[in-house]
């Protein structure tokens, strides 16, 4: 051996080592380097194989109502009944709903507002009056009335199917009617139902290839499904991540799912595999074109400062921005405000408007004072 090599004869088995590791050393640094460079090429492929076929299961179709509801009319007839005598049944429509009404060519009638809520109350509203055929203002202000105290009913509906999209089942009554909030909800132009049912299965998918237990994708599913439900809790202050933090732990979620909602926007380091998944998930449904538009949010924020200014003296009781913020309605509670201390009402609300508020060209303001007087006769 020693002979056909060349190499003495008394080498120990350290200096055998060390001379060869002096012959073989660059070409053994460049069969190391070519493999890593082989491992990388094979992980960034295997990861896009990953990224991409997450994205193909997250697809969802999804045609986006930011600030109009359509409904179709069986007939054309129909739109006399909705207008009433001089416009009283549209006037009193609006005044109930705080949504704008738009009779369109044909059988189509729009129902516009920012407010997705608002304007989903109108929509079944409206589609309950055309049914039931018997449409005055009376009838109107009673429907509408209905509508909202069954608005508990409409967000657990929607929150349950968000839910089954997702696959997760089985959660708190209370914080299903919360997440059916995600259905009228809007982040940048995307729907949050939507992109929560899109990010969920993303981020599924993601875990499944990964080959993680059935334990931690069910944490990933609720992570996903929660991530942003902060932004529905109305009534707090904080950011949204600090309200869902807040409003998951009273719901006893396992603290996976917490530290994902609490480290989905990286304000603290992943302390997971879940809470990567989560956040990965999120900015792929997030970020992908077409997904989100700023202008919305915006404009959306706008007309709430409008509504915010109106409803900030006392005595008014409601306050509806229209015609993108140009037309601003304003409901006294009559008790409270006098016929004369309207005009007074209604130039304060204009100064502040002015003060404050961002818009473009002019501000139509006009306060609406109603007083009813009912009694009833004696049996007989």
């Amino acid at each position: 051996m020693a002979s056909s090599s060349s190499l003495p004869g008394d080498l120990d088995k350290e200096s055998l080592l060390e001379l060869a590791q002096k012959y073989f050393a660059e070409d053994l640094a460049k069969l190391i380097e070519a493999t890593r460079q082989d491992l990388k090429s094979r992980a960034n492929e295997l990861a896009q194989d990953i990224l991409v076929g997450a994205m193909l299961h997250g697809a969802t179709d999804y045609t986006a109502e930011y600030t109009v509801s359509t409904i179709t009319l069986p007939n054309e007839s129909v739109k006399g009944g909705i207008i009433g005598q001089g416009g009283r049944n549209i006037a009193a429509f609006e005044r109930a709903t705080g949504v704008e009404i738009e009779i369109e060519e044909g059988n189509t009638i729009r129902l516009s507002s920012f407010d997705s809520l608002r304007r989903e109350v109108a929509r079944r509203s409206l589609e309950f009056l055309i049914k039931d055929a018997r449409i005055t203002p009376t009838r109107i202000e009673e429907v509408v009335s209905q509508t909202q105290k069954h608005l508990d009913t409409i967000l657990v509906d929607e929150g349950r199917k968000i839910c089954s999209a997702c696959g997760v089942f089985n959660l708190d009554p209370e914080l299903i009617k919360t997440i059916g909030r995600y259905r009228f909800r809007f982040s940048y132009g995307q729907n949050l139902g939507i992109h929560t049912i899109e990010e969920t299965k993303i981020g599924v998918q993601i875990a499944h290839e990964l080959v993680l237990s059935d334990d931690l994708i069910q944490q990933v599913r609720l992570g996903c499904l929660l991530h942003d439900i902060g932004k529905v809790v109305t009534d707090e202050e904080g950011t949204h991540v600090q309200l869902g933090v807040q409003l998951l732990k009273k719901y006893n979620l396992p603290d996976l799912v917490i530290n994902a909602v609490a480290e989905h926007h990286e304000d603290k380091p992943f302390s997971s595999m879940v809470s990567r998944i989560v956040w990965v998930a999120d900015a792929i449904s997030g970020s992908r074109p077409g997904a989100r538009y700023e202008s919305h949010d915006i404009y959306v924020q706008r007309l709430q400062k409008i509504e915010e200014i109106g409803k900030s003296f006392p005595g008014v009781a409601e306050t509806f921005a229209f015609q993108a913020g140009r037309d601003v309605r304003v409901i006294v509670k009559p008790e409270t405000i006098s016929d004369s201390e309207l005009v007074v009402l209604v130039a304060r609300i204009r100064e502040k408007l002015e003060k404050e508020a961002q818009y473009v060209g002019q501000i139509r303001v006009t306060a609406i004072r109603e007083v009813r007087a009912t009694d009833i006769t004696k049996a007989k």
